[in-house]
């Protein structure tokens, strides 16, 4: 198609040509020939490239293919949830791990009974979740709902119904540290109520057995809050025909009616209660035990508590020692034998000690009486630097 123009206008970057229909058109300059001026007429030959047209459709037409061949080919799968284990108040369930395709993730969320039960955390590397405080004996529904960019995606509903207080299949336990002898036992127990015995702490154990408190596993099992007994629980539970509570029979819990060797064994060999481990307690003086014979056998502990602070009071504060338990016990022991000797042995003592107190003359019955007949000679009075105390005969 030929069509002729006259130039009008003519700028640096573009020109104005104008139609016969007198219709203004801008052209750019560089496309018309260098000499033209206002008034030339110029011809301009316009023409369809198909060739041209066909390639830039092949070219458009690949491109699409392969965007839809990357991004549109797959789509999100619907998560595929079953159920792993159930106890009496707990179900355990696990899925396939989810596949999003192309599209991103906006959550993973869990429905009980129709109800929302809440959101799983870490979807992408959490495939099992855990159930608990559900009814004995009930049946409840689960299901998944997944939300991507792509769309919403429903997992199979789920029917799970929780054990009978007498069906033990539940159990899965997880043993520690046992003797041979025990953990055979253990395992043919186990075998007869039909529970099952796993390697390592999983999240669908529900006990942890074990005769001692220390392992990987059991640090494991403590984190996660799972029950750790000991063997005779499973014993328990089989001879009642039925789950029992792990309160009585935890690891550390007290066992009532079994005491230790080392609860009843004193450090002599002879049976002891608990509390003389550690200290054995002087006996306290009886009235009447041991003063058959010496009738004023009641009032020596108070001539001696009298001596005994006479003597501490007159001495150097920088000297005073408290005796020890021992010498406690054979004082006392001295005490209820009564006599001049023990008064002369118990100064003795005291001297042996280092203690810088002079001893003060001991009062005997017959020295008190000779006191009273030689009190009007002008001896000194009790009032001399030592306390005094009325002791009754």
């Amino acid at each position: 198609m030929l069509v002729s123009l006259t130039v009008g206008k003519v700028d640096a970057g573009v020109t104005v040509l104008l139609t016969p229909d007198k219709r203004l058109i801008e052209f750019p300059s560089i496309l018309l020939p260098p000499d033209i001026s206002s008034g030339s007429i110029v011809d301009i030959t316009v023409a369809r490239n198909t060739a041209s047209e066909a390639a830039a459709e092949r070219s458009f037409r690949t491109l699409q293919e392969q965007i839809l061949a990357a991004f549109g080919a797959a789509s999100p799968v619907a998560p595929n949830l079953s159920c792993r284990n159930a106890t009496q108040t707990s179900v355990v369930l696990e899925w396939d791990p989810i596949q999003l395709a192309t599209a991103d993730l906006i959550s993973l969320a869990l429905y009980r009974n129709g109800q929302k039960a809440g959101n799983i955390p870490k979807p992408l590397s959490m495939h099992s979740t855990k159930i608990s405080g559900l009814a004995v004996d009930s049946e409840y529904t689960f299901h998944l709902v997944l939300r991507t960019t792509a769309g919403t995606y429903s997992s199979e509903r789920v029917t799970v119904r929780t054990h009978k207080m007498t069906d033990l299949s539940g159990i899965t336990i997880t043993t520690g540290i046992l003797p041979a002898a025990v953990r055979d036992g253990l395992a043919r127990a186990v075998e007869r109520i039909g529970a099952k015995i796993v390697d390592g702490v999983r999240i669908d154990t529900t006990h942890f057995v074990t005769t001692e408190g220390r392992g990987i596993q059991w640090e494991k099992a403590n984190e996660l809050n799972i029950p750790v007994v000991r063997p005779e629980w499973v014993e328990a539970c089989e001879k009642n025909g039925r789950i029992l509570g792990v309160t009585k029979f935890y690891l550390d819990a007290v066992r009532f009616g079994m005491p230790t060797g080392e609860e009843t064994r004193s450090p002599g060999g002879a049976s002891a209660p608990p509390a003389q481990l550690h200290k054995e307690l002087p006996p306290s003086p009886a009235n009447g035990a041991g003063s058959s014979s010496n009738p004023l056998s009641p009032s020596r502990p108070n001539e001696n508590d009298a001596r005994k602070e006479e003597s501490v009071d007159g001495a150097d504060s920088d000297s005073e020692s408290e005796p020890s338990e021992v010498e406690d016990d054979e004082e006392e022991q001295k005490t209820r034998s009564g006599g001049h000797d023990e008064q002369k042995i118990l100064a003795e003592e005291r001297d042996q000690q280092g203690l810088a107190v002079r001893p003060k003359p001991t009062v005997d019955e017959d020295d008190s009486e000779k006191e009273d007949s030689s009190g009007d000679k002008g001896g000194k009075s009790p009032g001399d630097g030592a306390s005094f105390q009325d002791v009754v005969l």
